[in-house]
C-alpha cells in the first residue's frame, strides 16, 4: 500500500510546483489584471539605470481618461537591453512599441488593467516609443526615447 501513497504525494507535489510557476511575465500576454487598484493607479514614468548587463527598465502608462496619450512624452535609457512596460488604466485598448534606427518591435495590445511590454537592444540615439493600435500613434500617442 505504500506505492499509491507515494504516487498521490508525488502528484500533489508536482501540482503545487506547477501552480507556483504560473503567470511568468510573458511579453505577449494580453490578459487583464484582476486588481481594480492596479487599473486605477497610473504608473509613473521611471527608469532603472543599466548596471552589469541588467539593462534599463522603463515604466509608463496610458492616459486613464481615455485620451490617446501616454503619461510622458520623453524617456531615457542606457544603451543595451531596454524594456518598456506600459500599464493600461484606460477604457481603450493600447500597447507599446519602439521604432527607429532599424528597430521596429511592438508588445501586446491590452485592455483596461493589462500590461504591454516590449524589450529591444538599442544603440545610442533617438527612438520613438508609440502605441501600435491603428490610428493611435498618428493621433499623438508617441514619445521620444533617448538612448545614451
Amino acid at each position: 500500500m505504500r506505492m499509491p501513497t507515494l504516487l498521490v504525494f508525488g502528484a500533489a507535489t508536482a501540482a503545487i510546483a506547477l501552480a507556483g510557476c504560473g503567470g511568468g511575465g510573458s511579453s505577449s500576454s494580453s490578459s487583464a489584471s484582476s486588481t481594480p487598484a492596479a487599473a486605477s493607479t497610473p504608473a509613473a514614468a521611471s527608469s532603472t539605470p543599466a548596471s552589469s548587463g541588467a539593462g534599463s527598465n522603463l515604466k509608463i502608462s496610458a492616459d486613464p481618461s481615455g485620451q490617446l496619450a501616454f503619461n510622458t512624452k520623453t524617456l531615457s535609457a542606457k544603451a543595451g537591453s531596454v524594456t518598456i512596460t506600459m500599464a493600461n488604466p484606460s477604457p481603450i485598448a493600447h500597447g507599446v512599441g519602439v521604432k527607429g534606427g532599424g528597430v521596429d518591435k511592438v508588445g501586446a495590445t491590452v485592455n483596461k488593467g493589462g500590461t504591454s511590454t516590449v524589450t529591444v537592444t538599442l544603440k545610442a540615439g533617438k527612438y520613438t516609443f508609440f502605441c501600435p493600435v491603428p490610428g493611435h500613434e498618428q493621433a499623438g500617442m508617441k514619445g521620444t526615447l533617448t538612448v545614451q
